[in-house]
């Protein structure tokens, strides 16, 4: 029998080892998609306890303990940082073969050397121990990612966003790893709610120093934040979708549309529709002019629970997966980009599993030979982030396309204590490429696996954005 988190943890065979401990294990991490603060990255934050480093905004950990009976009090509320800790430690042991007992108990590991299991029993020596070494700056913020390797991380910044904290980062001399913007326009198209749209256009009109009075000024206002973007690094568009936009529309039509929106007007479903459908196509044009990447995150119900948006707001860990026909709205999108030569780099993730075939064959329609893996399917999204998910990722886009050229893993996380997820993909990547090699389905060419390996992990990521990382 094995022991519980081993170091060969999830690898299956000798083969297995050896592509994990020899090729994966000690290559930087590039987390190109991440919801870290950057303020936090910039002044290099030293937690209190591990409460603050581990809990705060960690709606995973947030929706186990509410589905344990604990009360709101300990999760998002007034409680203490150590009694809302005691309530974790109290949820660890029941989500048993839920990822997250995976990952905590990787995270004490590796950031803290703690082998012990989290329960109620050792709750309190783990939290005191944690505590104590988060609260010194050999485990500040910046410590914290240098300890997993971490070269660069790409925050998600609204485009109305200072980029400050970047500036500020990107000013320090003894600052080991770099933080690039991704550029999220969701507020820019959402025009669901008119009066929250209208405030969203005074922020823009206040950051750009301008007065918005009809979409061309609007148009030029968002333009000239994605120029700033640029200027600061950026390298990537982000989008949070329920779905893909590709309605048929005119340029009157907007401008009418907008004339509405300024009046105050609620629009119908068909002028919101047309709305985001045309402004998605301002942004990847935007995108391909300057060689960024756009990402498409597809699929996710936010905010289900109006009782507890009312109260904690947004993220809080009331979302779900919504089913939607992504298929042909998704193809007309990329055709109307593709047939202009406006199709940027791009990478589709979907949260409902029924889409994976359809993503992984998707992607296939618009790869022109102009480079490697330019259409990506995107890493195993949230839901899907678990052993299982990770898996059926891999296999079907081994099936489907060219495992060899995918861009790898992300956190998509709040949490500085995260990175370990990365490790987690990699045992996973290992385990499937060394059985197969034990079992005959790969030659035991162990660089050549080894050096795909390494790819998936770094080097594909690396070359796909153009990072400057070594």
């Amino acid at each position: 029998m094995k022991k519980f988190l081993d170091e060969n943890f999830l690898l299956q065979s000798d083969t297995a080892e050896l592509l994990y401990h020899e090729y994966a294990k000690n290559m930087p991490i590039i987390d190109y998609h991440c919801h870290l603060p950057p303020a936090e990255i910039a002044n290099d934050k030293v937690f209190q306890n591990i409460s603050q480093a581990w809990l705060y905004g960690d709606h995973y950990k947030w929706r186990a303990m509410r589905t344990n009976g604990i009360d709101e009090n300990y999760i998002t509320g007034n409680q203490s940082d150590w009694e809302k800790f005691n309530k974790w430690a109290e949820t660890v042991p029941n989500t048993l073969r839920n990822p997250l007992y995976h990952w905590t108990h990787l995270e004490l590991q590796r950031y803290f050397g703690i082998s012990e299991v989290l329960n109620p029993t050792s709750a309190r020596a783990i939290f005191d121990q944690g505590s104590a070494m988060l609260h010194t700056k050999e485990f500040s913020v910046r410590n914290l990612l240098k300890k997993m390797n971490v070269k660069l991380v790409c925050t998600t910044d609204d485009p109305t966003d200072s980029l400050e904290f970047h500036k500020k980062l990107k000013e320090d001399a003894t600052a080991e790893v770099l933080m690039v913007p991704a550029f999220r326009p969701d507020n820019a198209m959402n025009v669901t709610n008119t009066a929250v749209f209208l405030s969203y256009v005074a922020k823009l009109e206040n950051v750009c120093n301008v007065s918005i009075s009809n979409f061309s000024n609007f148009i030029q206002a968002l333009k000239s934040r994605h120029d700033y973007f640029d200027s600061m690094g950026c390298k990537v568009s982000d989008h949070g979708l329920e779905e893909i936009y590709a309605d048929e529309y005119s340029d009157k039509e907007i401008e009418l549309i907008f004339e509405k929106l300024l009046k105050g007007l609620t629009l119908d479903t068909i002028s919101q529709r047309k709305f985001k459908s045309a402004m998605l196509i301002y942004f990847a044009e935007w995108d391909c002019e300057k060689g960024w990447t756009q990402q498409f995150h597809l699929g996710a119900i936010r905010n289900n629970n109006t009782r507890m948006l009312q109260k904690l707001g947004p993220d809080a860990g009331w979302d779900s997966m919504g089913s939607f026909n992504h298929g042909k709205p998704l193809s007309t999108f990329l055709n109307n980009l593709d047939k202009n030569n406006n199709l940027a780099k791009t990478i589709l993730y979907n949260l409902n599993p029924a889409d994976n075939e359809m993503m992984a064959t998707m992607i296939g329609n618009f790869n022109d030979g102009s480079l490697p893996g330019k259409m990506q399917w995107g890493s195993a999204w949230w839901f899907l982030d678990q052993k299982d998910g990770i898996i059926n990722h891999l296999d079907i886009l081994s099936n489907m396309g060219l495992l060899s050229r995918f861009v790898g893993m992300l956190t998509d996380s709040r949490s500085f204590l995260s990175f370990p997820r990365h490790e987690y993909f990699r045992r996973i990547l290992c385990n499937l490429l060394g059985n197969e090699i034990e079992n005959g389905e790969l030659p035991n060419d162990i660089p050549w696996v080894g050096k795909v390996v390494q790819d998936i992990c770094y080097h594909n990521n690396k070359n796909y954005f153009n990072w400057p990382v070594a």
